[in-house]
């Protein structure tokens, strides 16, 4: 019974990336100057998600010099691996998708991992935990989600490709639940790397891809707008860590 709440918990956390199909009741015209407001809330959930969420969670388990030095790695390499989608795919002129899509779905994919891997090692422990573990993960993963969906948009990938790649990274929590449950002794100390490895990455992607971006319109409006959503996703992310908070008491 244990894995079949596992397994049944991360299948509904890997449903919640389709949450980027609510697009499709835009007008494509619309959508087109909206999508830079969309990449400010990506940045800000990002952020937030880092700073908030995993960082956080990772040092209730471990020392904070380990914490940030595993950060430090994810960081490093997701900068190392962007030099090398730009020469990849860019050495010959300008970019149809741009390399931070790549890293993103990778960032997103560890992330993904990581919550089977909590999950799991969460319903192992106690069941009530697990549940608890659950909904923190889908707190966090909703606004996520839509800013992941935005960040592949902005990147140069179609809305239907967009959503099957975001759905496919998705589908990593539950190797990463099936992972965690068969090595449910050691998941919690992989978990830790996973979490702050990922939260590198998504610092990296927010601060040397996505905020430059929002730098670089044109129209102040726009701009001044696309801070707001920057914000208004740092809040949201501040909201999901308070309710979860809530629910816990």
């Amino acid at each position: 019974m244990t894995l079949i709440w596992i397994l049944s918990a991360t299948v509904l956390v890997s449903v919640i990336s389709l949450v980027g199909a609510l697009t499709i009741w835009f007008n494509k015209k619309i959508f087109d100057k909206i999508l830079i407001l969309i990449v400010g809330f990506a940045a800000g959930t990002l952020i937030g998600s880092a700073f908030l969420h995993l960082l956080p969670e990772a040092m209730e388990h471990a020392k904070s010099e380990q914490v940030f030095l595993y950060a430090l790695i994810g960081f490093t390499l997701f900068f190392v691996m962007e030099r090398y989608f730009h020469w990849r795919h860019c050495h010959e002129g300008a970019c149809d998708i741009h390399a931070f899509t790549y890293l993103n779905l990778i960032g997103d994919g560890v992330h993904n991992f990581a919550d089977g891997l909590i999950i799991a090692a969460s319903f192992v422990t106690d069941f009530r935990l697990g549940v608890v573990a659950t909904v923190a993960v889908i707190l966090h993963e909703v606004p996520q989600e839509m800013g992941d969906f935005a960040i592949l948009l902005y990147g140069g990938f179609t809305r239907s490709k967009a959503l099957l790649f975001n759905f496919l990274c998705s589908l990593a929590a539950i190797l990463g639940a099936i992972t965690g449950y068969a090595l449910s002794n050691i998941a919690g100390n992989v978990s830790i790397f996973l979490i702050s490895f990922t939260a590198g990455g998504f610092i990296y992607i927010a601060a040397s891809d996505l905020i430059p971006e929002l730098h670089r319109q044109k129209n102040p409006k726009r701009a001044n707008i696309a801070l707001v959503t920057f914000i208004f996703g740092l809040l949201f992310m501040a909201l999901a860590k308070w309710g979860l908070n809530g629910f816990i008491r």
